[in-house]
């Protein structure tokens, strides 16, 4: 009670001889390249860079009005912090004195600042 046994397989046959087509034609050899007259010096160098920085700015440009155009126009606000002040005052007398004892009083005790603060009453007494 074995499985039935199939049949091997026919022998392959051989392809039939195909027509091969003609190798492909050589392709014509390369102009050559042409002369740089000389490599142009510092001049086309710096004409070049102008000319490509003509080009980034403009594109930039569009870009920038292409944004705007999607987007709206950009709106900027200008504040003026010292609206209304009143202008730089000449210096007051006795300044000098009065800027010894504030920078003294900010970096150290006001007790060692005794110099200072006479200094700065003799001046406005003085005035």
């Amino acid at each position: 009670a074995s499985a039935p046994k199939r049949a091997a397989p026919p022998p392959a046959r051989a392809a039939p001889a195909q027509q091969h087509a003609p190798p492909p034609a050589a392709a014509p050899a390369a102009a050559p390249p042409a002369a740089a007259g000389g490599g142009g010096g510092m001049m086309s160098g710096l004409m070049g860079s102008m000319a490509s920085g003509l080009a980034m700015g403009t594109g930039m440009s569009m870009a920038s009005r292409a944004v705007d155009s999607l987007m709206g126009p950009r709106q900027t606000e200008v504040v003026h912090k010292n609206e209304g002040a009143p202008a730089a005052a000449a210096p007051v007398k006795c300044q000098v004195q009065q800027d010894q004892l504030t920078q003294c009083v900010q970096s150290s005790d006001a007790s060692q600042c005794q110099f200072y603060q006479d200094a700065l009453k003799a001046c406005q007494q003085s005035s």
